[in-house]
């Protein structure tokens, strides 16, 4: 089984890259290319910074976009998308401006607003993630967070808590988010990515 891990330019990519090692993924290829993401058994995308950021240096690999459609969303391969590579699934973010986002999800990125005012933004730190609904990858549990932008819209799959509800997962079908970093969060995020390796969507 082949696992592209997509750099971009806007992931912590060998943390990443250990942690799939960890789970148990032989064959991790760190790419940008993207013959090799359609050759994928399994594709990830990390993501830290900016969305719009995140977006333009993803739109700028020629072909990215259209090989991550075709292999995740025509032929159905296991897709996993960390922090702000969850986030570029939404259809915008509006960190900055309104920027377009790959529009697999129906929903927007939005600044976060804890109704206690005196919680801190960053949401940073160890947190609940809590499923709303049962899916293979998702479990309660502990996550280790860092974001300031949170998600609102369709197909959660887990939410955590920081002066309200923050969506900690999204996703449907064969491909899946998680806000939290699971390259961050111990065994909890080990154990993640091992389901997600074994994952038959």
């Amino acid at each position: 089984m082949s696992l592209a891990l997509i750099d971009y330019g806007a992931g912590n990519l060998q943390s990443v890259r250990n942690a799939l090692k960890a789970a148990g993924a032989a064959d991790v290829c760190v790419t940008a290319d993207p013959d090799a993401v359609r050759r994928a058994d399994r594709i990830v995308l990390p993501g830290v910074g900016a969305f719009a950021h995140c977006m333009t240096a993803l739109t700028a690999i020629d072909g990215m976009v259209d090989a991550l459609n075709d292999r995740v969303i025509t032929q159905g391969q296991p897709f996993l998308g960390i922090c702000v590579g969850m986030q570029l699934m939404a259809e915008a973010g509006e960190e900055h401006g309104r920027h377009q986002g790959l529009g697999w999800i129906a929903g927007t990125v939005r600044k976060i607003t804890p109704a206690d005012a005196a919680l801190k933004v960053p949401h940073m730190g160890w947190n609940d993630v809590v499923p709303t609904t049962q899916h293979p990858l998702l479990q309660t549990g502990e996550a280790y967070f860092l974001h300031s932008y949170a998600f609102e819209g369709a197909d959660v799959l887990a939410k955590t808590d920081h002066g309200g509800s923050i969506v900690a997962a999204i996703g449907r079908d064969n491909f899946a988010g998680v806000q939290f970093h699971p390259e961050k969060s111990q065994r909890y995020g080990i154990a993640l990515l091992s389901r997600f390796l074994d994952w038959q969507p």
